[in-house]
């Protein structure tokens, strides 16, 4: 396939060149543990983005959310996220078996800061640390454990740019009509996909 930039930066000095040197407080603010702030801001969160990737580096970003403090944090170590019923791709969890880096986006709606946790996963079925992440007396059928390596709070600029939290979308094409039109299955019909969607919803949330 044709390459269709012209201009492209290839080494750690051009982008210096470009951007400029870090801050003293950007360089420094990097902690290895979970310290009382990062838990607090875990135990408020109801959202987090998880980045993974397999062996060859193929990526992929995965939402996760429940209650917040949702996220069971064990010590100033470990973290766990309970794996919820979903579609079966598995592909956080697949990506783990091989490649065991994981990256980690935490959100708390209305403030602009985000909490950024990378480290090393694990998935785990210790029957005592699933029954703390049950819901209703339904525990996970599996969960993650993330080894806390890097932590650092994520300035708002880009949630402000964004207005994430005031800005509503109209007139945006339904999930619906999307999967449909990309799974492409003969005889299935927009609305039987929405059926499905909302009784998944509704039934098999945990």
């Amino acid at each position: 396939m044709k390459n269709p930039f012209y201009k492209e930066i290839t080494s750690a000095q051009e982008l210096t060149e470009l951007f400029g040197e870090q801050s003293e407080l950007v360089k420094n603010k990097v902690i290895h543990h979970l310290d009382f702030h990062c838990r607090n801001f875990i135990s408020h969160s109801p959202f987090l983005i998880i980045s993974t990737s397999d062996k060859d580096g193929r990526c992929d970003a995965s939402p996760r959310g429940d209650a917040p403090g949702f996220v069971c944090v064990l010590d100033d170590k470990w973290l766990i996220i309970p794996e919820r019923p979903g579609n079966k791709r598995l592909d956080t969890i697949r990506n783990i078996l091989s490649n065991p880096r994981a990256g980690l986006l935490f959100f708390i709606p209305g403030t602009g800061e985000t909490l950024r946790v990378n480290g090393n996963a694990k998935v785990i079925m210790d029957h005592e640390l699933l029954e703390k992440l049950s819901i209703n007396g339904k525990l996970p059928l599996a969960a993650i454990a993330v080894q806390a390596e890097e932590c650092y709070l994520h300035c708002a600029k880009a949630i402000k740019r964004s207005g994430l939290w005031e800005t509503r979308i109209e007139n945006f094409i339904d999930g619906a009509a999307i999967l449909r039109d990309h799974a492409g299955l003969p005889n299935t019909s927009v609305e039987d996909v929405r059926r499905n969607l909302n009784e998944s919803y509704r039934d098999r949330l945990y």
